[in-house]
């Protein structure tokens, strides 16, 4: 690890995205290196919602939210990376690409999201990123979203 990189632990996180439970999918960043690059971790159990109906009897995460703990992750590093805490950030999804999904992701795993920048600059409003979500070391999703960035103002 570099002297740059940089983490965030849940109550930083929650100082930059507005995510709140159920829908905050990052316990906490690690390994932020800049606006380039970062990794996230997601403790899944089984008291999310989202397992009472996905699937019943065999709960599995949905691919869906994968992708969102992916773009949260990134959320995090631009914030850390951009010096944006405590801004009133929103990020929105504008596309996702090359989206797949490898292996199950289910109750008792550790979720891994390495997330990396493809296009964009500090002060601009659009980036690209490359997500990879793995479980100890296996590949479970991966996708390239692009997202605008919002910061609201009073």
């Amino acid at each position: 690890m570099t002297a740059e990189m940089k983490s965030a632990d849940i109550q930083l996180i929650q100082r930059i995205l507005p995510h709140r439970y159920p829908f905050l999918l990052v316990d906490k960043v690690v390994d932020i290196d800049g606006y380039s690059a970062a990794r996230g971790i997601k403790n899944v159990t089984m008291n999310e919602p989202h397992f009472q109906g996905h699937f019943p009897g065999t709960p599995i995460m949905p691919g869906v939210t994968i992708v969102e703990a992916m773009a949260q992750t990134a959320g995090v590093m631009l914030g850390i990376g951009m010096d944006i805490v405590d801004t009133d950030l929103l990020i929105y999804f504008m596309s996702i690409d090359k989206c797949k999904f490898r292996r199950k992701v289910i109750p008792g795993d550790v979720l891994e999201m390495n997330v990396s920048t493809l296009r964009g600059k500090p002060g601009g409003k659009i980036f690209k990123f490359a997500g990879r979500a793995t479980v100890e070391g296996e590949l479970a999703a991966e996708a390239e979203f692009t997202a605008m960035v919002d910061i609201q103002k009073d």
